[in-house]
């Protein structure tokens, strides 16, 4: 589709829903500087415009979260830059935009697992969500992945387990589960081995995660899937 940025500013405009974007906000998304377009009409406008990455580029400089989730589905990972992935990591200031861009953009990309290394390790509460976000997106997608490299984030993932923050702790949770339910058996295990270790901490956070994350480990679908 040939579209420009302001053409697709207005269509975005035209698919704003009052009653989404309240409905949002229940669930700690900000309202300023979004339209409250769902995610499945972000999807659809996605599909019809097709991959573009310097149109994805276009709409990142928009002053509408809307228009910046549209870039993360329509740029092409191979032309991300880790400059890019730097800049926009920045400006994310919602669960939601986080875990768009890394789960359906920046975990496609060479510097993934780079990334969600060196961002485990950053303060910044976004910046750290899209760490664990990028390691959860990462245990589901890239199928051809060693072991080891999912071994690296559970240790990652006990050694961050304290941090209290609801949107880290949160994605640190999502991380464990996808690494135990969606690698394979011993995965599976490793995982459990892991939240049980978590489960020791001291801290209230690393207590949530674990106990969470042995309830979906330990569910009789898990069971059946790698026994």
């Amino acid at each position: 589709m040939n579209i420009t940025v302001d053409e697709i500013v207005k269509k975005l405009e035209t698919l704003a829903d009052p009653e989404y974007l309240a409905r949002n906000e229940r669930f700690a998304c900000p309202v300023e500087g979004s339209l409250g377009v769902s995610l499945p009409k972000l999807r659809k406008l996605g599909k019809g415009i097709g991959k573009n990455h310097d149109l994805a580029l276009g709409l990142w400089k928009q002053p509408i979260r809307d228009a910046k989730m549209l870039a993360a589905i329509v740029d092409e990972p191979d032309k991300v830059t880790e400059k890019q992935m730097e800049a926009w990591v920045q400006d994310f200031d919602s669960w939601g935009l986080c875990d768009i861009s890394t789960t359906d953009l920046f975990d496609r990309t060479q510097f993934a697992y780079k990334k969600a290394i060196e961002w485990s390790d950053r303060e910044e509460e976004f910046v750290k969500r899209a760490a664990f976000s990028l390691m959860a997106g990462l245990a589901v997608h890239d199928k051809d992945a060693p072991d080891n490299k999912f071994v690296q984030f559970l240790l990652i993932i006990k050694r961050e387990a304290a941090d209290e923050r609801n949107f880290v702790k949160k994605a640190v949770n999502w991380a464990l589960r996808n690494i135990g339910k969606s690698r394979n058996k011993n995965l599976w295990e490793e995982a459990i081995k892991t939240a049980e270790e978590i489960q020791k901490i001291d801290s209230k956070s690393a207590r949530w995660i674990a106990s969470d994350a042995l309830r979906e480990l330990n569910a009789d679908y898990i069971k059946k899937r790698f026994k």
